[in-house]
């Protein structure tokens, strides 16, 4: 089984059925794939899905319905709040909802799934 983090890039594709979206619907529907999501990219996509007039508690129930919600505690704000820190000396513009999803795929073994430029090159993305 592949695990799989999902960023809010990802999510959001997904619920404005693009051609990207429609990959990562296939990506969510596959039984081989176990998908999760940080609660802070949860956050993250409640207020785009209001700006683009989504109705947020939809959304909020197909997250939980398509993924199980990764908790967040102390140790990983912590490991986090560092990361982004280093993050930070080389990109200007890596966000830190960006290193929860990144710690996230971490702790949990998982590739994390995105069409945010910011994660070109690690090792942990897979760009739609």
């Amino acid at each position: 089984m592949t695990r799989i983090v999902m960023d809010a890039f990802a999510w959001i594709e997904y619920f404005d059925g693009t051609e990207r979206g429609m990959k990562v619907a296939k990506i969510i529907e596959d039984k081989e794939n176990e998908i999760f999501t940080s609660l802070v990219t949860v956050a993250e996509i409640i207020s785009i899905a209001k700006r683009k007039v989504f109705d947020a508690d939809e959304v909020s129930l197909a997250l939980s319905a398509l993924s199980k919600m990764q908790e967040i505690n102390k140790t990983i704000s912590v490991e986090t709040g560092l990361f982004h820190a280093e993050m930070k000396k080389r990109e200007k513009n890596f966000g830190l909802a960006d290193s929860f999803v990144v710690i996230a795929a971490r702790q949990l073994e998982a590739k994390i799934l995105t069409g945010d430029p910011h994660f070109k090159g690690m090792k942990e993305a897979v760009l739609i």
